[in-house]
């Protein structure tokens, strides 16, 4: 059975990502994207549905791990009775290859570590071909193939074969080293040249360091938001600019219900999302590159435009069920692919827009085609905001308005009068005027409830979201107006779990699924901005601390909590959990500095 969610490591290299769970086995990893099939997919089964274990021999061990500096190289020091070793895990950045290095060093005495590999490809469905070659006089290598793909295992001494596994012991002294490197690459061609695992890894560190250096980041929440600026960037394609909402698939919402998605696209709102927090944080680049992605991703007609895409903006994200694996904890379906993608969501839109207008303030000049595009979404809002959507939860019950979904209708609209009132770009101002305003009405008149004075999920219902919580994030309404403070009064009352959120309260039926959901993180995050800004300091900062101190011991976040049981839950590392973390950290430094102003 796989770990807990929060005991798992997270390694990338911009292209695509591991999990390594501090039993040093790496049971998830995907190649050579984040969305291809698996060659580990032991998260979702168990050990013969594929992954990587090495670790030392016996019961009396220990482990202790830590992120080398700003980066995702990983080091875990193993103590036992006859020695310490020190396991680095890593995935070299900016070489164009899909490699992972496993380097275990002595430091005391002497240890056996047994080394496990089991290949797996098409998540854990196809047995692969493997033999023993020639490695350029190298010495030899393990070489699996299975269809497209091959992954040639470097190092030594090499594990042997045992039942469709791979399996052997290699005992390392102290001041001894001993490295494996195991490479993805297309089968029809030839195995890429060995790599120096010392220096690869040192430049990776170097690069991610760099990286990290560029953020504005001080104050008491540095560390964390730092981590988070680096998951961000390591769920970003270094070479399309697509960002992923987290690094796996159908890790449950809930243990053994129904609620487990692919997450391994690229949704437009958790990436405009993703780029607001790197531009609060003076990271231009990366918003230059999304921008050209997005214009790849959408060119066509706006009526085409999807929620999400894939890495490279692919369109076609059929989802698909994988009978064969049992589902982490029990939990299936096991879902590839995103049924989601053809949905209307009527916020997506505003969000990006919202994002854009941010670049704009920050100094990005508009591209050849930038604003042309965004005038043609601005068309398509106009023509559709009176329509009903699936809102930000992409739920798969009936469409109706969704409060938070106008809202960002509004945001739209009001983003375009801004271009071109305050930047001198060319639109219909007025046209975009006229609309927002109606927008607005509709909202105060059908989106309110007057009796309990909150804004409602959506028009003419009773129930709230926490979603309501983005109103002052776009700027809707300021965080201390009586009707903002009235729906933070109704969302405490009404979602608040032990002291954490629910995204909304899924007995109602609104999303059309089994009910049974855990606090969504990121709206956690949203109410500790919301504090922070309607000047309930104490309860702002109570509230981050408790959120930080549910971090692993990486500093990572996946997508929900549940309290009852005390471990994180949801598909990780979460983009939006933070991306939501950054904002609230940004808002409580904003708020102590007004404060000390004062």
């Amino acid at each position: 059975m796989a770990l807990r969610i929060e005991d798992y490591a997270f390694i990338g290299d911009g292209h695509t990502g591991a999990l390594v769970g501090i039993d040093g086995s790496i049971d998830w990893l995907c190649l050579p994207r984040f969305d291809s099939p698996s060659v580990f997919a032991a998260l979702l089964g168990d050990s013969g549905h594929g992954r990587w274990l090495l670790s030392p021999v016996g019961d009396d061990v220990s482990a202790s791990r830590r992120y080398v500096g700003a980066s995702f190289v990983l080091e875990t020091t193993w103590r036992t009775p006859d020695g310490v070793v020190r396991v680095v895990d890593a995935m070299p950045v900016a070489d164009g290859r899909a490699d992972v290095v496993r380097s275990v060093e002595g430091l005391e005495g002497e240890v056996t570590l047994r080394n496990e590999l089991v290949l797996r490809f098409g998540y854990g469905r196809y047995l692969p071909w493997v033999r023993r070659v020639e490695d350029d006089g190298h010495g030899e290598g393990l070489l699996a193939t299975a269809g497209p793909d091959a992954v040639l295992l470097r190092g030594g001494p090499l594990p042997a074969r045992a039942d469709h596994r791979h399996v052997g012991e290699v005992t390392v002294r102290a001041g001894e080293r001993v490295d494996y490197v195991l490479t993805w690459f297309p089968s029809h061609r030839p195995a890429p040249e060995r790599l120096d695992p010392v220096s690869r890894v040192e430049e990776t560190v170097r690069r991610w360091e760099e990286w990290a250096a560029h953020s504005s980041c001080e104050g008491p929440y540095e560390e964390a938001v730092t981590r988070s600026l680096l998951v961000l960037r390591g769920l970003t394609h270094a070479d399309t600019g697509g960002i992923v909402a987290a690094a796996t698939t159908s890790l449950p919402e809930e243990l053994g219900g129904q609620r487990n998605w692919d997450y391994r696209y690229s949704w437009l709102r958790d990436a405009a999302l993703t780029i607001e927090a790197l531009l609060s944080h003076g990271y231009h680049d990366e918003v230059c590159q999304w921008r050209d992605w997005l214009l790849r991703a959408i060119a066509g007609s706006p009526e085409q435009v999807q929620i999400m895409y894939g890495i490279a903006g692919e369109r076609e994200l059929a989802e698909a069920e994988l009978d064969w694996l049992p589902g982490y904890e029990s939990s299936r379906p096991v879902r590839v692919g995103n049924g989601a993608y053809d949905q209307y969501q009527a916020d997506v839109l505003g969000e990006v827009m919202v994002a854009l207008d941010r670049a704009r303030r920050e100094g990005l000049t508009e591209s050849e085609f930038s604003w042309p595009l965004q005038r043609e979404l601005l068309r398509y809002v106009g023509e559709r905001w009176e329509d009903p959507d699936h809102g930000i939860w992409e739920i798969r019950g009936p469409l109706r308005h969704f409060t938070h979904s106008q809202v960002m209708v509004w945001a739209a609209l009001d983003r375009g009068v801004r271009a071109v009132r305050e930047h001198g770009l060319d639109g219909d101002a007025e046209r975009w005027e006229e609309l927002r305003e109606r927008v607005r009405d509709r909202i105060e008149t059908e989106g309110f409830d007057r009796q309990r004075g909150t804004y409602t999920q959506y028009y003419g219902g009773k129930t709230v979201d926490a979603s309501l919580l983005q109103l002052p994030q776009v700027g809707f309404c300021r965080p201390d107006d009586d009707r903002m403070l009235g729906t933070v009064a109704a969302i405490e009352e009404d979602l608040m779990v032990d002291g954490l959120l629910l995204r909304y309260r899924t007995e109602t039926g609104v999303d059309g699924l089994p009910p049974g959901e855990n606090p969504f993180l990121a709206c956690s995050f949203w109410l500790v901005e919301q504090y922070a800004l309607s000047g309930r300091l104490e309860d702002a900062r109570a509230l981050m601390d408790r959120l930080l101190g549910l971090r692993n011991d990486l500093g990572l976040l996946s997508e929900e909590y549940a309290p009852a049981l005390g471990r994180q839950l949801g598909n990780v590392p979460q983009a939006l959990s933070h991306l939501a973390l950054v904002r609230a950290a940004d808002a409580l430094d904003q708020a102590g500095r007004h404060t000390m102003q004062r």
